[in-house]
């Protein structure tokens, strides 16, 4: 079969397309015919070696796919030869077969594309847990999104209209904004202006964000968590910006606000019914259609390169996806 192989650590120029011997099934695995997988900022740092837990060499790249089941001796999980389900791994999607447990996988509803479930479980899942498992954000609130036209950033934009909030999308260029405000998003705000925050003061009457959705990092994230109101929750998703930012202690204690952290890697072994409960929530809404996920840019398996480059730029909107196989 053909994959992407990381042999060394390396940028994603570096990296080879290789054909390798189809993975090999234990008791209780299914095999499943990969047709398109999602690329996100996971994804390259961990073919570089930079991400904070590291694959170990040789290993195939990509966590999150969508695909039919080819092969389920004795059906775990029940899962059948021919049905369609989408899924998270360690690693291994950027490949046109993959061997996983049952756990992994969930069931595609009926007539959503594969490039769209390809981008939706990482993304969707991480927004519905922070705003829902650990903010507890309810209807009324002011959700602040940070990022709001990335992969996860437009996950919290929609999935916060959904629990009935107030959804302020901060982006940093005008096509970002309108791409947020396009989604759901009820105000937009640049952030890289100096008085970004004496505008968002404006926006929620002196309110502040009860919920700040945080996928960025770096100085904006200390920025933003003084406009935080009082009993806010800023929601710690990634560091997209690069740099991990220094909070003085004085500013929860002043705000009466928490930091909560949102690690997408742990909930399902910390919080397996958790998880569940969550994903039965997503697959609902896009069965009936109430969410419909942002898929970016779509590229050949060939090309997996252009979706490592177009995810890393900060021009990104969406979810990079690979299509694999139809």
């Amino acid at each position: 079969m053909k994959a992407v192989v990381v042999e060394q650590y390396a940028p994603i120029d570096q990296i080879e397309l290789k054909d390798v011997p189809s993975p090999r099934a234990e008791p209780g695995q299914l095999r499943i015919k990969i047709e398109a997988a999602g690329i996100g900022f996971v994804d390259g740092l961990k073919t570089e070696g930079r991400y904070q837990t590291k694959d170990p060499l040789p290993f195939i790249p990509g966590t999150e796919f969508a695909g039919v089941v080819t092969d389920a001796p004795g059906a775990p999980g029940g899962y059948q030869p021919g049905m369609r389900v989408m899924g998270m791994t360690r690693s291994g999607a950027l490949a046109e077969e993959i061997v996983v447990k049952p756990e992994a996988l969930h069931p595609l509803p009926d007539g959503v594309a594969p490039e769209v479930a390809a981008s939706f479980r990482a993304n969707y899942l991480t927004a519905l847990y922070a705003l829902s498992g650990r903010a507890s954000l309810v209807a009324g609130e002011q959700l602040l999104v940070l990022g709001a036209a990335g992969g996860t950033g437009i996950a919290a934009v929609q999935i916060g209209k959904l629990l009935g909030a107030r959804v302020i999308a901060a982006a940093s260029t005008p096509e970002k904004r309108e791409f947020a405000q396009a989604h759901g998003a009820d105000a937009v705000i640049d952030y890289t202006q100096a008085g970004w925050r004496d505008t968002f003061k404006e926006m929620t009457d002196g309110h502040g964000a009860d919920v700040i959705f945080d996928p960025v990092g770096g100085d904006i994230s200390v920025q933003a968590f003084r406009s935080i109101a009082w009993r806010g929750r800023h929601l710690v998703v990634g560091f997209a910006g690069g740099s991990i930012p220094a909070l003085p202690f004085n500013l929860p204690l002043l705000k009466g606000g928490a930091l909560l952290g949102v690690d997408l890697a742990q909930i399902g072994v910390r919080e397996p019914e958790l998880q569940k409960r969550l994903m039965g929530e997503l697959t609902g809404w896009l069965a009936d259609g109430q969410l419909k996920p942002v898929v970016g840019q779509i590229f050949a398996l060939e090309d997996f390169r252009g979706a490592f480059k177009a995810m890393q730029t900060r021009a990104a909107l969406g979810k990079m996806v690979v299509r694999i196989a139809r």
